[in-house]
């Protein structure tokens, strides 16, 4: 296509196949459906959901060069935009990045045309340019055209005439006189010498936004001064509007207050010994796995109950805050990581509880490095974000950990982009979090919730007029400018930082060596990671990770005291042995294990003998078993099982019967209702396990028995849901396609363009009408099918499918028979065969068409 393009479907026909890739890349929204030619994919470009989500992925630099586009003339020369974007006296960073941002709204068909007629699209100008109802964050007005429009013809001459202008015959010229006389800046200089200062002080109060201002019925005399000139224009009956060539005028030119062509630097950085930042991380790398083990354990006989709505319910977070022994907001982090690892989740049975899935079981047994990457990948998958735990939804109701509505779609691609800042800065390096976020609004303005480029003046909020004359306007009202801050994206970035740190991703806020391996396979692509890749990078941290972690020992430290210290990470058999055996009473680089007199038993009821502990104990100490543990497990074992309880619905049964005598005589058994059916037999009215609690309460060791009279070993049985997989996240719009599909969709629409506009040959009647589908007998269609098979020649056809759905196509038949059409789809790129019944018409290609 030759010449200047006349629409944005032209410009996009003059791409190359990688430029409409890289527009495809940037808006992925545009390939569901794959647009069937070019026209198809502009249209769908220009409409106002796929413009709102291109718009909001704009960085500030970006966005302010749209902004400038829209309120600038249409077409706007480049030169008249980079004084917009530097002002009159410019800005070699601007100069230096605007080619930039051009070219990044040309590719993402946000702009078309060349240098000197730059077009913004038509929906993204309605959405930035500046409105009554909707400020613009340049802070501009109308254009004196605009503000003007409904002024009475004889109001215009008095305004054109006090500003000493020529009288016009009609309102568009004296429109365009005063914008020629404010666009003007020697003799818009002029005029403002002669303005009174109180004038000037009303001007410089509208100067950067918002540009409207309440007025009483009767203006001051420095404010008629204005309005006689219209450097202050009627906005209604009681508010005014300083113009935007006026306001141009006064900023120098500039659109926005303060440019941002370079993003804010990630800085004070602080330097540290990359080694001590590793051993950092990797050490509550390990903390974290410790943690969630414990979460597993503390519900292995099953977890709290699920509320009705879903979810934990407040008491039963406290608790397991309380059992993890930290805050209840970081028990909701640990309790959604868990969760987000697919390790436990709700059973799904008539009285719904949380517990440990069969996968739990399975990651309990892996190696620590190996446990530690099934976290990872989860945690940076993850949308599910328990920042928000305790804070209402829509309804006023708070979000439960583990409950619905904690999703937040653009949490994972916040938590990998705040990593991958961080991996740009040099080893052992951190900066403030204030940095990160500062950045990360840098890059989504919008969708940070900030105003890009807004100055609003101290104390009011953008978008309310300002009081020019003791009044304010209808818009709105004085109040403080909102916090940017405090925003969704500004709180993930931060609880992506505090979570990393948690997890052993950072250590003492700079990203450790194992972090940057997992987060190196994702920041360096164009598209979004697949769970496959996450996996993968999530092992390759891990393996850097490992030589980090404490090496497993396989003995203890016992002492006088009835404790035995733990001097490193146990094996887990040994683990799970001696946490039956013995209480863990502190944690931290080694662990305390204290034996009690109801731990013993718990071993015994477990089915351990005496002997057996003693020796287990022997094997695994490094120091000899000392006296008074000795004499506690002997004690131990020799009261346990003199009591025997069954089922009567309870009984008690001992052969010394002065024993059940001094029990029945105690006031504290008065509860468990007993009475003696024999000399060696109580009855009781209460179930086996209750009794079994009370009378070990009032200090017996009684042990429980079956109906054959065998002790029974009381193993605890384990609670675990059925199968479970870990929470899907909630896409952030369409996912980010692969090479092979962007390459056979720009194919598609290519070949879909060629059938739609090619040249054509008529049959026997005149050319169709472009766009619409040939329309021929099936006589006249046969006959040209069967002459293209001898001619090797293309046909274009109008083709009607199975569904009812019409279409253009291009083909190159290659045999007719039995009613059908064998032939080469130049819009598929495939051989395909079409019932002659179905195709609407043909008509021959010309011949420099294909």
């Amino acid at each position: 296509m030759t010449g200047t393009p006349r629409t944005l479907a032209e410009e996009l026909r003059t791409r190359t196949d990688s430029g409409l890739v890289g527009l495809l890349r940037a808006r992925p929204d545009l390939l569901n459906p794959v647009p069937g030619d070019v026209t198809q994919l502009a249209t769908r470009a220009g409409t106002r959901a796929s413009v709102v989500r291109a718009v909001e992925r704009l960085d500030r630099f970006v966005l302010q060069t749209a902004e400038a586009l829209a309120v600038a003339p249409d077409p706007c020369p480049y030169d008249t935009l980079g004084a917009l974007m530097a002002g009159d006296a410019g800005d070699p960073a601007v100069a230096a990045e605007l080619p930039r941002a051009v070219a990044e709204l040309r590719a993402q068909a946000l702009v078309w045309g060349p240098d000197d007629r730059l077009r913004l699209v038509r929906t993204a100008r309605e959405l930035l340019s500046p409105s009554a109802t909707h400020p613009s964050p340049t802070g501009l007005g109308p254009t004196v055209a605009e503000a003007m429009a409904g002024m009475s013809p004889g109001r215009l001459q008095e305004i054109i005439a006090a500003a000493g202008l020529p009288t016009t015959h009609d309102p568009v010229t004296a429109a365009a006189a005063l914008t020629g006389l404010f666009s003007d800046r020697s003799r818009m200089a002029a005029l403002l010498d002669t303005a009174p200062a109180e004038s000037v002080a009303v001007l410089d109060k509208l100067l950067w936004g918002p540009p409207y201002g309440g007025v009483t019925d009767r203006p001051a005399p420095h404010l008629q001064w204005l309005l006689d000139r219209g450097l202050l224009i009627a906005a209604g009956a009681r508010n005014v509007v300083l113009p935007r060539e006026a306001a141009l005028h006064l900023r120098g030119g500039r659109a926005h207050h303060t440019a941002e062509p370079v993003p804010p630097a990630l800085a004070p950085a602080t330097e540290r010994d990359p080694q001590l930042v590793d051993n950092a991380a990797a050490s509550q790398a390990f903390t974290a796995l410790a943690t969630v083990e414990e979460l597993l354990k503390e519900w292995d006989l099953g977890g709290p109950a699920v509320l009705r709505a879903g979810g934990m319910s407040v008491r039963d977070l406290k608790r397991t805050a309380a059992a993890l022994d930290t805050t209840e907001q970081l028990a909701a982090f640990w309790l959604e990581l868990a969760y987000a690892a697919g390790l436990i989740a709700s059973d799904g049975e008539a009285d719904e509880r949380f517990g440990a899935t069969p996968a739990a079981e399975e990651w309990l047994q892996l190696p620590d490095h190996e446990r530690w990457a099934v976290l990872a990948a989860g945690w940076l998958a993850a949308t599910r974000t328990p920042g928000v735990v305790g804070t209402a939804d829509a309804k006023g109701r708070a979000l439960a950990a583990l409950g619905p509505h904690l999703d937040r779609s653009p949490a994972p691609e916040v938590r990998r982009r705040a990593l991958s800042l961080l991996a740009t800065l040099p080893p052992g390096t951190s900066v403030p979090a204030l940095a990160v976020r500062s950045r990360l609004r840098w890059e989504r303005p919008l969708r940070s919730g900030a105003a890009a480029g807004q100055a609003p003046a101290a104390g009011r909020t953008p978008g309310a007029p300002a009081a020019v004359d003791g009044a304010t306007g209808p818009a709105g009202s004085a109040g403080s400018a909102p916090d940017p801050v405090d925003d969704l994206r500004s709180r993930l970035a931060q609880w992506a930082l505090t979570e990393a740190e948690l997890l052993g991703v950072t250590g003492r806020g700079a990203l450790a060596t194992h972090g940057r391996a997992l987060i190196d396979a994702t920041s360096h692509t164009t598209a979004d990671p697949t769970p496959a890749d996450t996996h993968a990078a999530a092992a390759r941290a891990a393996a850097v990770l490992s030589p980090l972690l404490p090496e497993p020992v396989d003995h203890v430290l016992l002492q006088a005291d009835l404790t035995a210290v733990a001097p490193g990470p146990l094996h887990r058999p040994l683990a799970d042995a001696l946490g039956v055996l013995a209480d863990i009473e502190s944690k931290g680089g080694a662990t305390v294990y204290r034996f009690t007199p109801a731990s013993v038993r718990r071993a015994l009821d477990a089915g351990r003998s005496a002997s057996e502990v003693q020796e287990f104990l022997t094997t695994h100490s490094r120091t000899p078993v000392p006296q008074p543990l000795a004499y506690l497990i002997d004690d131990v074992a020799r009261k346990h099982g003199r009591l025997r309880v069954g089922a009567a619905t309870a009984y008690v049964r001992c052969d010394d019967d002065a024993l059940l005598s001094e029990i029945l005589a105690d006031r504290r058994a008065a509860p468990l209702r007993l009475r003696r059916i024999a000399p060696t037999v109580l009855a009781a009215q209460t179930a086996p396990d209750q009794l079994l609690d009370g009378l070990r309460a009032m200090g017996y060791a009684p042990a429980a028995e079956s109906a054959a009279g065998d002790v029974l070993i009381a193993r605890a049985d384990t609670h675990r849901t059925p199968p479970r997989t870990a929470p899907a996240p909630v896409p952030d719009g369409p996912p980010s396609p692969d090479p092979t599909l962007l390459t056979a969709a720009v194919r598609a629409i290519r070949a879909g363009d060629l059938a739609a506009t090619a040249e054509r040959k008529p049959v026997h009647a005149p050319a169709p009408v472009s766009g619409a589908l040939p329309r021929t007998t099936s006589a006249e269609t046969l006959a040209t099918m069967q002459a293209a098979v001898l001619t090797h020649s293309a046909l274009w056809i109008g083709y009607v499918n199975a569904d009812g759905a019409a279409s253009q196509r291009v083909i190159a038949p290659v045999r007719v028979e039995g009613g059908f059409v064998t032939a080469y789809d130049h819009t598929s790129d495939e051989v395909r065969t079409y019932p002659l019944h179905r195709i609407t018409g043909v008509a021959e290609l010309a011949d420099d068409s294909v």
